[in-house]
């Protein structure tokens, strides 16, 4: 649907303990599934499995929001050159905003509001870091 080129693996779990349910890698085009971490965050959110498809679907759009961006590049040469902490998370936060974004096109109607409660999860961490240092700096 989405016509990316991008090439998919998956896995059971993502390496280091956190919990993770894809990921995009930039250098080799590819995107990785983490078919254990994404039962764990159905499972975290809404209590069951029932909506396990739903939500392996979600994440895989996500991600291959992450591969369409056309931004990703540039932002991730931001993120190196940042000076601040700061600077670093509203980029962050604008990197995971765009593979949402792109998200939104691509997953059914009836997942949409499921869709809704992971991209406020997914996006709370990053907005409380901003809220956070930004407060810290006023002070």
């Amino acid at each position: 649907m989405s016509g990316s080129g991008v090439s998919v693996n998956i896995k059971s779990r993502f390496p280091g303990g956190r919990n993770v349910g894809g990921k995009y890698s930039i250098g080799d085009h590819s995107v990785t599934m983490y078919l254990g971490e994404i039962k764990k965050q159905c499972m975290t959110l809404f209590g069951s499995l029932d909506g396990y498809e739903a939500m392996l679907r979600i994440v895989f759009a996500h991600e291959l929001g992450h591969a369409e961006d056309p931004m990703l590049s540039e932002l991730s040469e931001e993120m190196d050159m940042c000076q601040t902490g700061l600077e670093r998370k509203r980029i962050a936060l604008r990197i995971e905003e765009n593979a949402w974004d792109y998200a939104r096109n691509l997953v059914p109607v009836q997942d949409r509001q499921m869709m809704e409660t992971v991209i406020f999860y997914s996006l709370e961490a990053y907005r409380e870091a901003i809220a956070l240092e930004s407060a810290q700096e006023i002070a």
